[in-house]
């Protein structure tokens, strides 16, 4: 064969020798300085500081104290405006006219009702009516703040229904014992 198509830089095996030196030695620096390069952060996973005071307390903290306000049932009950209770417990339904719901601020839909009266209003919203259950389905709610809040749907839709007032809270002179005659 010619050498006339051999055109490579390794002529020798001298040379061939260096270049195989020169080609792991050059893998292996590079490994040397990837590692090095991995290793000088130093790294923490996930849960490496589960043994902090913090971490330990977070965990063992009662679930239930957790988004929640705990309020004294021997307190006396601070009643809620009609509007207020509108956002919370009615516009679900009566805000879209839900389940045949009257939307609030629709005369004609509320016409009907408003005619029947107050009182009836009212029983039905305390009692509920048809799909609508009682009390808007918000059990914790006292017969005068339903009342409220129909009397606020009510005026939003054409009515002239006056709010109803919060009862007489008990006399003070009830809540005392009685002392003992001398």
């Amino acid at each position: 064969m010619s050498d006339a198509h051999n055109d490579s830089i390794i002529k020798t095996p001298k040379q061939l020798a260096g270049a195989v030196i020169g080609f792991l030695l050059a893998t292996v620096i590079g490994i040397i300085l990837l590692v090095q390069y991995v290793t000088t952060d130093k790294l923490t996973g996930a849960g490496s500081n589960s043994q902090a005071p913090g971490e330990i307390a977070a965990r063992i903290a009662p679930v239930a104290d957790t988004g929640f306000t705990f309020k004294d049932a021997n307190a006396p009950k601070v009643l809620q405006a009609g509007d207020a209770i509108y956002n919370s417990t009615c516009a679900a339904c009566h805000g879209a006219g839900v389940a045949g719901a009257p939307k609030v601020g629709d005369a004609a839909s509320w016409s009907a009702r408003i005619a029947q009266g107050y009182d009836t209003l009212v029983q039905h919203a305390i009692g509920g009516l048809r799909a609508m259950p009682a009390k808007g389905g918000n059990p914790d709610l006292d017969d005068v703040e339903v009342a409220r809040a129909v009397v606020f749907m009510a005026n939003q839709s054409g009515a002239k229904f006056k709010e109803p007032a919060a009862p007489a809270a008990p006399a003070a002179a009830a809540d005392k014992p009685a002392e003992p005659a001398k």
